[in-house]
């Protein structure tokens, strides 16, 4: 049981905590609550000793690198981002991006674009996910975890966008992911397209002068 006296959290009043349950990877707690309302209640959250991390990578081409295996807590094949997890500590989010493509797909990328962080179930964990971008990419043998049996394949960028829009992906992160990257590579491209039009219109009138 954790010492101190009752602790604010929002309209919450935690009166006392414990941990429940330890390993190298999650810690569990529970606490003694007061709910909004005032009535005594229990809170168990999840601390993820990892920081996610999740890859858009895109080839020359505009095909993105998809990774399949299957996940143990659904007993289900599927189709997803490169993804893993930063330790605490142990690196920045980007490193371990870099690594996890590596270490998964084998390929290494030249450009990264970081396109934010979001929270991944915020009503009983503290997980955060990281998402990037990662272009100019340069093709090398993988090495994936003993934990991992991995297939990787390429689909065009829209395609995978799709996808995920129509619910035919459904990993959060990789969903998630596909969207701000979407978003950021329409907003590059119409930068782009605006920066080329006032080019073409400054050469224009110089030419008139």
């Amino acid at each position: 049981m954790e010492a101190g006296g009752p602790e604010k959290i929002g309209p919450w009043t935690r009166l006392r905590g414990r941990q429940v349950y330890d390993n190298p990877w999650i810690r569990v707690r529970e606490d003694d609550v007061l709910r909004p309302d005032g009535s005594p209640g229990i809170y168990g959250t999840v601390h993820f000793k990892n920081i996610a991390v999740a890859v858009v990578a895109i080839d020359a081409e505009g095909r993105v690198i998809l990774v399949g295996q299957h996940r143990y807590p659904f007993d289900r094949y599927f189709w997803e981002l490169p993804e893993g997890g930063c330790p605490e500590g142990g690196e920045t989010p980007r490193e371990s991006a870099i690594r996890e493509l590596k270490e998964e797909t084998g390929f290494a990328a030249a450009r990264w674009d970081y396109l934010g962080s979001l929270e991944l179930s915020n009503a009983c964990t503290d997980e955060i996910g990281h998402l990037f971008l990662a272009r100019d990419l340069t093709p090398g043998p993988p090495d994936p975890d003993g934990d991992e049996e991995l297939a990787v394949k390429t689909l065009d960028f829209r395609e995978a966008w799709r996808m995920a829009m129509a619910g035919e992906l459904t990993e959060s992160l990789t969903v998630a992911a596909l969207a701000r990257a979407k978003y950021f590579l329409d907003r590059e491209a119409g930068a782009s397209k605006e920066a080329g039009a006032s080019k073409e219109a400054g050469a224009s009138k110089e030419a008139g002068a």
